[in-house]
C-alpha cells in the first residue's frame, strides 16, 4: 500500500516543481512569442516622431489603424506605405525601432534629406521604395546588413557618391534601381553576387569606367539598363550569356568595340539600345537569330559595312541604324512586313534603289544617303520629301524631286533628232521672257506695305494664281464657299483654274491698324510657308490687299478632328491604331515646330479643331494665323490666346507663352483623342478625384471596343501616360514636346498589367523622363507634381 502511495507522491512533487519553474514567471511576463506593452509603445512613438502622422492620438492600440500601417496578429508594424499618406520631411532614424517591418513603400512624396543608416536594422525588410523623392546624400554601408531584402528602389533622386560594395550582401535582391541620381564612380563588380536580381537600372547617372564582366553572372537577369552614363569599354562578352534578358539598354555611354556575334545567344532579347556609343565594324549576320526582337537602335555609332539581310528575320517593329557609315544597297526582300513599324536609315552611304518592299510602313527615313533610281509610287503618296532629302541621284513625284526619264527604247534617237530644236525654241522663248520682264518692271511698281497697297505671293507653289483667280473661285468669299469658322477668321474651299483644291483662311483686319503689321506678317508668311513636315499642313502662301487678307493652306478632305469626332459613324472610322497614330503625329509636328525651326515656333492654339484629317485619316497640325515666331531672348508676353479648355493654367496669369504652353494644349488633346470627347469634367475632377481610383479603361470611348490586341493596348496605356505627364501643373515639369515625340518613337516601355487593371492613379505617377533642366528644378523644389484643371475650361 505504501509503495504506490510512494510513487504518487513523487509525481506530484515533480509536477509541481515544474509549475513553479516554467509556468509562474510567465504569468507576469506574458507569453515570450507576444510583445510586451512597452515595444508597441516604442513602436507607436517611433511612428510619431517621424512627423508623419501628425494629429493622430497618441495611444498604441490605435497606431495599427493609422493610414498607410499594416501590422500582423501580433500588433508589430510591418509595413508602411503611402498610399493614403502625404509623406515630407526626412526620413527619421527612430523609423529604425519598427523591428519587424516586411515594406517600406515610400515612393513619389517630397521626402528630402540624407538615407539614414538606421535603415540597415531592418533585417527581415524585404522592400524598400524611396523613388520619385529629393533625398540626398550617399548610400549607407549598413544597408548591406538587410540580407532579406528583395526590392530596392531609389531612382529618381539626388543620391549622389559611388555604390557601396556592401550591397553584395543582398543576395535576395530581385530588384534593384538607382537611375536617375547622381551616382559616380564605377560599377562595383561584386554586383555580380546578386545571382537572383531580374532587373538592374542604373542609368542616368554619371557612372564611369568599364561594365565588369562580373554582370554575366546574373543568369535571372531579364532587364538590364545602363543608358546616359560615361560607361567605356567594351561591351563584356558574358553579358550575352545571359539567356533571360529582355530589355538591353546601353545607349548614350562611350563604349567602343565590335559589335558582339555573341548576341545572337540572347534568345529572350525584345529591346536592344545600343545608340549614341562609339561602336564600330559590321553588324553581325547571327542577329538574325534574336527571333523575338521587336526594337534595334543602333544609332549614331561608327557602323560600317552592309545590312545584313539577316537583320529583317527578326520581328522588329522599330529599326534605327542611322548616323552611322553603313554601305551596300538595302535588303530587297523582307519576311517580316506584318512586324517592322519604323525604319531609319538616314545619314549613312547606302547606294542602290529604293526596295519595293515598303509598303507596310508606318515611318521611313531614307534621307542623306546615296540612293539613286525612282522613289516608289506608293511611297510618295504615303511619305513627305523629307523621307528622301539628301539622295540627289533619286527621282519621283515629290516636291524638290525631278520626275524620272521616260523608259521609251527610242528615248536617244529621240533626244538626238529634237535637241537641236530644243535649244533654239529655248533660246527664242529665252529672249521673249526678258522681254516681257523688263516690260512689266517698267509699267508696275514695286510692291508697297503700306494700308492703301496690294501684295500677293504664293510661295512655293503655282505662281500664275492671281488675286482675281481665288475672288472668282470663291465667289468673292461667299457663305456657300465657307467650311469653317473661328475666332481668327472665316475658312473657304477654292477650286483653281489648274483644279487645284486649297483651302483659304480669310482673317480678321483687326491687327492690320498697326502700321507695321503688313511687313511683320509678310516676314513670318514667308518663313511659315517654308515649313516642309508631312503632319503638318502646308501654307502655299498668302495675299494682303486692301479688301481683305487670307493665307493659302494645303485642303484636308476629311476635315477637322473635332469634326470626325463629333459624328458616330466617321468616330468609328478612327479605330484605336489609328487615334494613337494621331497623337503620335501631332506630338512629331509639335516637335518640329519648337526644336527644328529657327528661330521656333509656338502654335499657341492646338485644340482638336485645328488637327485636319486627310482622306486617310491621318493628322496634319493646322491654322499658322495665331502662330507666332519665338525669339528665346524676349519676355514673350502676349495678350491671352487659344480655345478655352485647352489653354495652359499659368497662361492665365503670366500672360508669357512659351513651348509649355503647346504641350499642355497637347495633353488635353491626347486626352480628347482617346475620349472621343473633350475632357472636360475629367480635367476638373482629377485632382480630387485620383484617390478614388478611376480605371483607364472607364474613360475610353465607349463607341469603340476595348483592344484585344496587347499591343494596340500598350500603345493606349503609353499615349494616355504621354499626356497626363503634359497636364503637370508646373511647366518645368511637363516634358518637351520633343521628349513626347522620342518617347512615342522609341516603343521602350513594355506594360504588365491589362488595360482594364490600369487606373489614371498609375498613370499619373508614371515616370515620363523630362529634360535635365526640369529634373533638376523638381528634385530642388521636391515639389509633388499634381495635375490640375486649366482654368479656362
Amino acid at each position: 500500500m505504501s509503495s504506490p502511495f510512494c510513487f504518487t507522491t513523487l509525481v506530484l512533487s515533480y509536477v509541481l516543481i515544474a509549475f513553479v519553474v516554467v509556468i509562474v514567471p510567465t504569468l507576469g511576463t506574458g507569453s515570450t512569442r507576444l510583445p510586451t506593452t512597452s515595444s508597441l509603445e516604442m513602436e507607436a512613438e517611433a511612428l510619431l516622431r517621424t512627423g508623419w502622422w501628425d494629429g493622430y492620438v497618441n495611444r498604441t492600440s490605435e497606431h495599427c489603424n493609422w493610414p498607410g500601417i499594416s501590422c500582423n496578429e501580433a500588433g508589430r508594424v510591418i509595413q508602411i506605405y503611402s498610399t493614403r499618406l502625404a509623406v515630407s520631411g526626412s526620413i527619421s532614424p527612430e523609423i529604425g525601432a519598427l523591428s519587424s517591418l516586411l515594406c517600406l513603400d515610400l515612393p513619389h512624396n517630397a521626402l528630402v534629406g540624407e538615407l539614414p543608416p538606421s535603415l540597415g536594422k531592418f533585417t527581415l525588410l524585404e522592400k524598400l521604395d524611396l523613388s520619385g523623392n529629393s533625398i540626398n546624400g550617399s548610400i549607407p554601408l549598413d544597408w548591406g546588413n538587410m540580407k532579406r531584402l528583395k526590392q530596392l528602389d531609389l531612382s529618381n533622386n539626388q543620391i549622389r557618391g559611388p555604390i557601396p560594395p556592401t550591397l553584395a550582401n543582398l543576395t535576395n535582391l530581385k530588384m534593384l534601381n538607382l537611375s536617375k541620381n547622381q551616382i559616380i564612380g564605377p560599377v562595383p563588380s561584386t554586383l555580380g553576387n546578386l545571382t537572383n536580381l531580374e532587373l538592374l537600372d542604373l542609368s542616368f547617372n554619371q557612372i564611369t569606367g568599364a561594365i565588369p564582366r562580373e554582370i554575366g553572372n546574373l543568369k535571372n537577369l531579364s532587364e538590364l539598363k545602363l543608358s546616359k552614363n560615361k560607361l567605356n569599354g567594351s561591351i563584356p562578352l558574358s553579358i550575352f550569356n545571359l539567356s533571360r534578358l529582355s530589355l538591353f539598354y546601353l545607349d548614350s555611354n562611350l563604349l567602343e568595340g565590335p559589335l558582339p556575334q555573341e548576341m545572337e545567344n540572347l534568345k529572350a532579347l525584345s529591346f536592344l539600345d545600343l545608340s549614341s556609343n562609339k561602336l564600330i565594324g559590321p553588324i553581325p549576320s547571327q542577329i538574325g537569330n534574336c527571333s523575338v526582337l521587336e526594337g534595334l537602335y543602333l544609332s549614331n555609332n561608327h557602323i560600317t559595312g552592309s545590312i545584313p539581310f539577316e537583320v529583317f528575320t527578326c520581328p522588329h517593329h522599330t529599326l534605327d541604324l542611322s548616323h552611322n557609315f553603313i554601305e551596300g544597297e538595302i535588303p530587297h526582300h523582307f519576311h517580316n512586313d506584318l512586324y517592322l513599324n519604323d525604319l531609319d536609315l538616314s545619314h549613312n552611304n547606302l547606294t542602290g534603289m529604293i526596295p519595293e518592299s515598303f509598303w507596310f510602313l508606318e515611318t521611313l527615313n531614307l534621307s542623306y544617303n546615296s540612293l539613286e533610281g525612282p522613289i516608289p509610287e506608293y511611297l510618295s503618296y504615303k511619305f513627305s520629301s523629307d523621307s528622301f532629302w539628301g539622295n540627289k541621284y533619286l527621282c519621283g513625284n515629290l516636291p524638290d524631286f525631278s520626275p524620272c526619264p521616260s523608259k521609251s527604247s527610242n528615248k536617244l534617237k529621240i533626244v538626238e533628232i529634237i535637241l537641236p530644236v530644243l535649244f533654239f525654241l529655248a533660246f527664242m522663248a529665252l529672249g521673249v521672257l526678258l522681254f516681257l520682264r523688263s516690260r512689266a518692271k517698267d509699267n508696275i511698281p514695286e510692291p508697297n506695305v503700306t494700308k492703301n497697297g496690294d501684295l500677293f505671293s504664293i510661295l512655293n507653289f503655282d505662281g500664275r494664281i492671281a488675286f482675281e483667280d481665288i475672288i472668282e473661285a470663291t465667289n468673292d468669299f461667299d457663305i456657300r464657299y465657307c467650311i469653317g469658322t473661328g475666332g481668327y477668321g472665316s475658312v473657304y474651299r477654292a477650286q483653281l483654274p489648274s483644279g487645284k483644291i486649297v483651302a483659304l483662311k480669310k482673317l480678321h483686319r483687326k491687327e492690320a491698324e498697326v502700321l507695321a503689321f503688313d511687313k511683320s506678317f509678310k516676314n513670318e508668311a514667308k518663313i511659315l510657308s517654308e515649313i516642309r513636315y508631312k503632319n503638318i499642313v502646308k501654307l502655299h502662301g498668302f495675299c494682303l490687299h486692301n479688301r481683305c487678307m487670307f493665307l493659302i493652306y494645303e485642303y484636308m478632305a476629311r476635315g477637322s478632328l473635332f469634326c470626325v469626332l463629333a459624328y458616330d459613324n466617321e468616330a468609328m472610322e478612327l479605330d484605336w491604331i489609328k487615334r494613337v497614330k494621331i497623337i503620335k503625329d501631332t506630338a512629331c509636328a509639335l516637335s518640329y515646330l519648337h526644336h527644328d525651326c529657327h528661330p521656333p515656333i509656338v502654335h499657341r492654339d492646338i485644340s482638336s479643331n485645328n488637327i485636319l484629317l486627310n482622306s486617310n485619316l491621318e493628322a496634319c497640325v493646322s491654322d499658322f494665323g495665331t502662330a507666332r515666331l519665338i525669339d528665346p531672348d524676349s519676355s514673350n508676353q502676349t495678350m491671352l490666346v487659344g480655345t478655352y479648355g485647352y489653354i495652359a493654367p499659368e497662361l492665365a496669369y503670366t500672360m508669357v507663352v512659351t513651348e509649355k504652353c503647346d504641350v499642355y494644349s497637347f495633353g488635353v488633346l491626347a486626352l480628347e483623342t482617346l475620349m472621343g470627347k473633350h475632357p472636360c469634367e475629367l480635367l476638373v475632377s482629377l485632382s480630387a478625384s485620383f484617390s478614388k481610383n478611376i480605371m483607364l479603361s472607364d474613360i475610353l470611348d465607349p463607341r469603340l471596343s476595348l483592344p484585344s490586341d496587347r499591343r494596340v493596348a500598350k500603345d493606349i496605356v503609353f499615349a494616355a501616360t504621354v499626356a497626363f505627364a503634359c497636364l503637370r501643373s508646373n511647366p518645368k515639369f511637363r516634358p518637351t514636346m520633343k521628349c513626347a515625340s522620342q518617347e512615342f518613337r522609341s516603343r521602350k516601355r513594355p506594360v504588365a498589367d491589362r488595360l482594364q487593371a490600369i487606373s489614371l492613379l498609375q498613370l499619373k505617377e508614371h515616370d515620363l523622363y523630362m529634360d535635365d533642366e526640369a529634373k533638376i528644378q523638381s528634385q530642388k523644389s521636391g515639389e509633388i507634381v499634381e495635375l490640375h484643371a486649366s482654368s479656362s475650361t
